[in-house]
């Protein structure tokens, strides 16, 4: 275990101890957004973010360690284990580099080295590698014809049978090949040389055909180069059969390395052993290793798009949410007609309906007749535009309708990616089970703009539509990582305990689905909670549930002030003795007056003496004396608005050179996307991003920012935008 705390801490680039305390509090069974906020000073304020990677790599090396026990135990159980195999198990670093060494020890299904094995031409195979025999192999290799010494019954079988000279030297070579093909060392060189110099080459598998991925028709890239967008495209080209993928390596250098340590000079056995290398490299080695190096090559490329998934889909949980007003969604559509749905402030559907204005109806009278009538009876702040089919139509539409509202009504286009996939879910019909699958849409359009952590945590993390090739990378590995980026999110912006739904409540720290269904039975049954430790009443909710979730539910207008903040039961003695020596009391949380002048008396604290004098950490002061300053603050509140709008932009209004401001909509390995208010987002290069060398996009843009950019390429035929941000 010693092993494993040093090699995450070095990994990581912080201290053992804080790698050791943290790999406890994980096995205790504690969170990561609770270790991540509550255990500070253990760990030493590692973010949620370094605990997620630190939780990863523990799995993966205890995994290691076991696997390599298991090894060492089949090879000891074998009579084969010496202190050279225990000391390359010891300093292997993968998984990979242990079924290396482990592969000659293997269990093996029928090969041609194991039927000569059984035909007893190992000991030939020995005199062939040692190459000392001055005696004609063709001699020797008489001794073990044994057709003669085998029953009727077993000369009917070839896999026993050896009946020439040939047949005895072609099985011994066979043997030999087969052990080139299991040694370690010459794995690992050859995978070195394939990492270092190998080339990716993809050509058409149907030349004549027009596809996706006619870049890669006549394509070839470095192995070591090839980033990992191109390998997860390429992937999926192949799996399409539009792509034929193949691994150009160094033959002659691989052939040359495995000669040289193989053949001692000029013998009889040096023309029939390099042909036996070559025969093993191209029959064994060669399949195996291409497999290797493609496997390790997606594994890596899938790693990075789950982390730009979930970089992405963390933005636009935190996307700012619009509180206050009262929202039309609206859910565009063409034949069926666009969906309508209207929420008060609270999230409350007040009115639905659907309206015609597109194409095949055109029936813009009687759609703008319909919504200004809602617009006045519901008087409606805002109008959330769902960015699907038709979107571009609805939003003319509605951005020529409200100019004759009676009242000031501006619009925002919304993402409904997994919108249809809510709809339908069991939970949408459990939340309204008397309203139509069609309008359940409209209303979860209108909910994202209210709030987009609440309602967007009600659809599967796949379905939110930020990453790129999320479909394509291992579906368990995305979905415990974007599983881990939604708790990270909600935890980080609290949740109300008496209005959110099970649905939020479910990835608060420490509370699970039958919990948090457990709490919305028990607000209905007693009503509002007014303090957090009434969450002990909720069955199933027991003292280690409360622990993890305390600090993270907000209970507003309840009877414990502090209880609007992140500041944890644990610290309540603490804080309130905090507020004493600075003459304040908690109550004065809720006046919002003696709140400014608590903010500047907080300002003038100590930390390091306070700390001492209150007998708890410097960190956990620093949050709480944060959460003092802003009581019930709104994390989001610091993220960029959503971009309203009170007129529409066509895609036959751009012009090189204008200067527009849009919305970051996705982040990719080679730029990012940005709506602009026309039809199609436009795509900034990565090498448009900055003046200077940027390495990743995310390093100046992230999912939901609000950019300046600059049209730099029109594609009419394709309607494509080229952006710059170097405005």
């Amino acid at each position: 275990m010693e092993k494993i705390i040093l090699k995450i801490a070095e990994e990581l680039n912080v201290k053992n101890t804080q790698v050791e305390n943290a790999v406890k509090l994980i096995d205790e069974g504690n969170t990561i957004p609770f270790i991540a906020r509550y255990r500070k000073e253990v760990t030493g304020g590692l973010s949620d973010e370094q605990l997620r990677v630190l939780g990863e790599r523990l799995t993966y090396l205890r995994n290691l360690e076991q696997r390599k026990e298991e090894v060492i135990k089949s090879i000891e159980e074998q009579g084969k284990l010496t202190d050279e195999i225990l000391q390359a198990i010891a300093v292997a670093q993968t998984l990979a580099d242990v079924e290396d060494i482990y592969r000659p020890y293997k269990q093996k299904k029928k090969t041609r080295a194991t039927v000569a094995k059984a035909k007893g031409l190992e000991p030939l195979a020995e005199i062939i590698i040692e190459q000392k025999e001055t005696t004609p192999i063709e001699e020797i290799a008489k001794q073990y014809i044994n057709i003669d010494k085998l029953s009727e019954e077993d000369k009917k079988n070839k896999d026993k049978v050896v009946a020439t000279a040939e047949d005895a030297i072609q099985g011994a070579l066979d043997i030999i090949a087969e052990n080139i093909s299991d040694n370690a060392d010459y794995r690992k060189k050859i995978k070195k040389i394939c990492y270092r110099e190998g080339m990716l080459t993809t050509t058409a598998a149907k030349p004549d055909e027009k596809s996706n991925y006619e870049m890669y028709y006549d394509y070839s890239e470095l192995v070591c180069r090839i980033p990992s967008h191109r390998i997860l495209a390429i992937n999926r080209g192949e799996k399409e059969e539009f792509l034929k993928v193949k691994l150009e390596k160094k033959e002659e250098k691989i052939l040359f390395f495995i000669e040289k340590d193989l053949i001692k000079g000029e013998t009889q056995f040096t023309g029939m052993l390099k042909d036996t290398i070559l025969d093993s490299f191209k029959r064994l080695i060669e399949p195996s290793i291409d497999r290797e190096i493609r496997s390790d090559l997606t594994e890596k490329a899938e790693e990075k798009a789950i982390k730009v998934f979930g970089k992405n889909a963390k933005q636009l949980l935190l996307g700012a949410p619009i509180k206050g007003k009262t929202v039309m969604g609206f859910d565009p559509a063409y034949r069926t007609g666009c969906k309508i749905a209207v929420i008060d402030e609270t999230g409350k559907v007040l009115d639905y309906t659907t309206v015609y204005p597109t194409e095949p109806q055109n029936d813009t009278e009687g759609a703008k007749k319909e919504l200004l009538k809602l617009i006045n009876k519901d008087q409606i702040d805002m109008i959330a535009i769902g960015n699907g089919t038709a979107s571009r139509e609805s939003e003319m539409f509605v951005a020529d309708m409200i100019k004759e509202a009676g009242r000031e009504v501006q619009y925002v286009i919304v993402s409904e990616a997994g919108a249809s996939v809510y709809s339908a879910s069991k939970l949408a019909t459990e939340e309204y089970p008397d309203i139509n699958v069609s309008i359940r849409g409209a209303i979860s359009i209108a909910r994202r703009l209210q709030d987009p952590l609440a309602e967007l945590v009600k659809i599967d993390p796949k379905a939110i539509g930020v990453g790129q090739y999320q479909h394509d990378v291992n579906q368990k590995k995305l979905s415990e990582s974007l599983t881990g980026v939604v708790e990270d999110a909600v935890n980080a912006v609290g949740v109300d305990v008496n209005t959110a739904t099970p649905s939020l409540l479910s990835y608060v720290s420490g509370i699970n689905s039958s919990i948090a269904k457990n709490i919305v039975k028990y607000r209905d049954e007693n009503g509002k909670l007014k303090n957090r430790k009434q969450l002990l009443k909720v069955p199933k909710l027991g003292k280690v549930a409360f622990e993890q979730c305390a600090g993270f539910l907000r209970i507003a207008d309840g009877d414990n002030p502090l209880e609007v903040t992140a500041v944890h039961p644990e610290s309540y003695e603490a804080t309130e003795k905090l507020l004493d020596k600075i003459g304040f009391k908690k109550d004065d949380l809720r006046n919002k007056e003696k709140v400014n002048s608590l903010r500047e008396h907080l300002k003038s604290v100590n930390i390091k003496e306070m700390a001492k004098e209150l007998e708890i950490g410097e960190m956990t002061l620093t949050d709480i004396i944060e959460e003092l300053s802003k009581p019930g603050r709104d994390p989001r509140d610091e993220m960029p608005k959503p971009i309203l709008r009170q007129d529409v932009l066509k895609f036959e209004d751009l012009k090189e050179g204008m200067i527009l401001t849009g919305t970051v909509r996705n982040v990719i390995d080679f730029g990012c996307f940005v709506d602009i208010g026309v039809k199609y987002d436009g795509l900034v290069h990565i090498s448009e991003m900055s003046e200077k060398y940027i390495k990743n996009p995310s390093e100046v843009v992230s999912v939901g920012d609000i950019v300046k950019v600059k049209v730099i390429k029109i594609d009419t035929e394709r309607h494509k935008v080229g952006l710059s941000m170097k405005v």
